[in-house]
């Protein structure tokens, strides 16, 4: 069985991870200034928030067309028709949709697509998992199986410092946005399981007040003194990131994956400032693959 994902994923692996495990990424597209770049491939995160700094204009998003996953599955038919398609939350993307299109193009290949109902570290993380365990060579229903444990298991949260790119993304309603810009409210942004759409879980009114809020949620939900496994994520803001960090560790025994840049594509809809954690109980992944 082979893998095949989005850029908007951000799986962790290394370069030489995505061929050992033989993932693919399908890459999504933002177009700035009349020019469209694809992740991974014409552009770096770096370099396009250095655009976006100096753009007149606001970013705009696309996900894969079908004809581009029909392209992928065809050609990884060739090898090994059994294909498990994951990607970003059907919620918040029509790269779900693309998928579905592209595999009916292909009927030798057998494709099932995944909606993770999430995006960016916690659909990763479902990558990852399902990647590592057919390697391991479990059997397909046990890797199904697994990646919808892990998604129900594994939750996030974001805060950022401002609200124009969700505003201009329609992530928020115009009116709402306008009212917290005019009080400088931050506000604590999850993902709900159901639908996999943006849900706010509250507010604060400063950066550092939202991530020590942001890390009250996380104990909300697992728990105090919980172990934890985490994993936080920014748009361009490593300082912040690590602010996130320090809260979290002094609160809880973490087990920690590296700290990683968000996915550009998912940052045009968020702007610079953005940072998040991944998180989940520790003792839902001991013994994985």
């Amino acid at each position: 069985m082979q893998i095949v994902t989005d850029s908007g994923t951000d799986v962790g692996f290394t370069p030489l991870q995505m061929k050992e495990y033989d993932v693919h990424v399908v890459p999504l597209t933002v177009t700035l200034g009349g020019k469209s770049y694809r992740e991974g491939i014409d552009i770096k995160p770096d370099e396009f928030y250095d655009l976006l700094d100096k753009a007149e204009g606001m970013p705009v998003t696309s996900q894969p067309a079908a004809g581009e996953f029909a392209l992928v599955y065809r050609e990884l038919a060739k090898k090994d028709p059994d294909i498990l398609s994951i990607h970003i939350s059907s919620g918040l993307s029509g790269t779900v949709n693309s998928a579905i299109a592209g595999a009916a193009m292909v009927p030798e290949a057998r494709v099932t697509v995944i909606d993770t109902k999430t995006l960016s570290v916690p659909s990763g993380w479902q990558v990852e998992a399902a990647a590592r365990a057919v390697k391991a060579g479990w059997e397909p229903q046990q890797v199904l199986d697994l990646v919808t444990r892990i998604g129900n298991d594994t939750n996030v949260l974001y805060t950022l410092k401002e609200l124009k790119y969700l505003i201009h993304g329609g992530r928020i309603s115009h009116l709402k946005g306008l009212l917290a810009s005019v009080l400088n409210i931050k506000p604590i942004i999850g993902v709900e399981k159901e639908r996999g759409t943006y849900v706010t879980l509250g507010q604060a009114r400063s950066f550092t007040s939202a991530v020590i809020a942001a890390v009250e949620q996380v104990r909300r939900r697992v728990g105090a003194g919980v172990p934890l496994r985490a994993q936080v994520v920014h748009a361009a803001n490593p300082e912040g990131a690590q602010q996130l960090v320090k809260e979290i560790a002094s609160g809880f025994k973490v087990d920690w994956v590296p700290v990683r840049q968000l996915s550009l594509v998912l940052g045009a809809h968020v702007g610079r400032s953005m940072i998040g954690v991944c998180y989940a109980p520790a003792e839902e992944f001991a013994g994985l693959p």
